[in-house]
């Protein structure tokens, strides 16, 4: 996305996200929630972000995946925002505070593709071009007090409020899972200095992660893009997301995947 295909507003808000975002400056949502009035125009405000950043994508983030999650910020479909290569981690991994600026932890399946990805793809084939591993993911917004009131066109424009994935142990998915069926049974605990917070499913994402997996590549390729090889995505989160605050995080997961740590200092 070149700055000439974007209005002037939508071209400064681009750049008032970038510089927020390098100076971890936070934003006041009351400020902008008028600027953008239709998706189209969000996803070229994130678009250009993305380019500001001059770093390659690294893959995506699916949000609002849950009918739970739609309905806070007033949506009725997913939405997604690209993410920069270096904003992938593994576990387990240690993050300063001042490198976040209004953090959360979610619990999901990052899927990573091993070849470019089709939405002709069934629910087979996306598991055999893909290899899967257990995440937490960091949203973090632009937006000081963001969540949940901030404004569906914001977050997409905020690339979908991306922070950071931290993720686990990488496996073919077709090893992982038998069956597309045997995706959806996934369950998780997410753990902040050993307490135990809260169960997660796998049937909060869309019914099935790899619905979210799909619903990303079919919107990719309406925009003219495509998921290709080496790309990640994080599908969505199996649970309401907490405030990632200082200490000790641990997601566990069944189906014989590993254990996603991170700690905050």
């Amino acid at each position: 996305m070149t700055k000439e295909n974007l209005t002037t507003n939508e071209e400064k808000l681009a750049q008032t996200l970038f510089a927020a975002y390098s100076e971890q400056k936070p934003l006041q949502m009351t400020d902008y929630s008028d600027v953008l009035s239709n998706d189209e125009s969000a996803y070229r405000v994130q678009s250009y972000l993305t380019s500001l950043k001059q770093e390659p994508i690294g893959g995506y983030k699916v949000s609002l995946t849950s009918a739970e999650t739609q309905a806070l910020f007033a949506a009725d479909a997913p939405l997604y925002g690209a993410q920069i290569s270096s904003h992938f981690v593994e576990s387990p991994h240690t993050f300063l505070r001042t490198e976040l600026m209004d953090p959360l932890a979610e619990v999901e399946l990052m899927f990573t593709a091993k070849e470019d990805l089709s939405s002709a793809d069934s629910p087979a084939e996306l598991l055999e071009k893909t290899t899967v591993a257990p995440a937490i993911e960091v949203p973090d917004s632009r937006f000081s007090d963001w969540f949940p009131s901030l404004p569906k066109h914001l977050v997409m424009a905020d690339a979908a409020v991306g922070g950071y994935v931290v993720y686990g142990k990488e496996q073919d998915s077709s090893t992982v899972f038998a069956t597309p069926d045997d995706v959806a049974a996934v369950h998780c605990q997410l753990f902040h200095n050993d307490k135990r917070l809260k169960d997660g499913a796998a049937t909060e994402v869309l019914d099935n992660p790899l619905n979210s997996l799909h619903w990303l590549v079919a919107k990719l390729e309406e925009q003219g893009r495509g998921l290709t090889s080496g790309q990640r995505v994080s599908s969505g989160t199996f649970l309401l997301p907490e405030n990632l605050t200082v200490g000790n995080w641990r997601a566990e997961f069944d189906s014989g995947l590993s254990d996603v740590s991170l700690d905050v200092k």
